[in-house]
């Protein structure tokens, strides 16, 4: 089963503390949100279990390997924080075929039809710089789940989708937990958030906030 450990982590930037002492245990086949206001170290802690920033103290293991030690970044992660970068002059389909190149664990029928579960069509020959942020946001999301990695990572996934949009992350939030995936997911629209977590996680001031690991169903 995959399973993110952290203990007693901490994280300085500039002297200031915007993690202090997290201890998590998560697992497979479970969906955490992450709720707390902007500043609140959300990002920060979903960036620490990326392996983007490394931590000032403390560990997080990763299926049995320390990150920063045994890995410096998880094996099997994707990943949608804050603005993606994508290559303005092509195709959706084109840019998430040049990320699978990377890996080489997708292939192009797959990834087709990851971008048809998140509402976008893989033949629109239209190149990125014309999406509109609703279609932005989806390749982004496309991009983060096609692997079908061991962890997923969402910060504010359904932000700038309609309604249809919404309903797409969820199905395939769904999806990504029924195959044992750990995600973590951050949405400053609390109602969607205990929707569709399972578990949430309060932090305030970058710790964890006592008795908020409450479940959501």
């Amino acid at each position: 089963m995959n399973t993110i450990e952290i203990k007693n982590l901490n994280k300085k930037i500039k002297g200031a503390e915007v993690l202090k002492d997290i201890n998590l245990h998560l697992e497979g086949g479970k969906v955490y949100g992450l709720k707390g206001k902007n500043g609140s170290g959300k990002t920060m802690l979903m960036r620490a279990v990326c392996g983007l920033i490394l931590p000032t103290g403390g560990s997080i293991t990763i299926n049995g390997e320390q990150l920063g030690k045994q890995i410096s970044f998880p094996r099997s992660v994707g990943i949608l924080i804050e603005n993606p970068s994508f290559i303005p002059g092509y195709t959706g389909l084109k840019n998430l075929s040049v990320l699978a190149a990377i890996q080489k664990r997708v292939v192009e029928d797959e990834i087709r039809e990851t971008l048809e579960k998140i509402g976008l069509d893989p033949d629109d020959k239209r190149t990125y710089r014309k999406y509109s942020l609703g279609m932005k946001q989806r390749l982004g999301i496309a991009a983060a789940v096609m692997e079908n990695s061991d962890i997923v990572i969402l910060d504010e996934p359904i932000n700038a989708l309609d309604e249809s949009g919404a309903k797409q992350v969820r199905t395939i939030l769904k999806e990504q937990k029924e195959r044992g995936a750990v995600c973590i997911i951050a949405c400053h629209d609390s109602e969607e958030l205990n929707f569709l977590s399972d578990e949430i996680i309060e932090i305030a001031e970058g710790r964890i906030v006592p008795q908020a690991s409450q479940s959501c169903h």
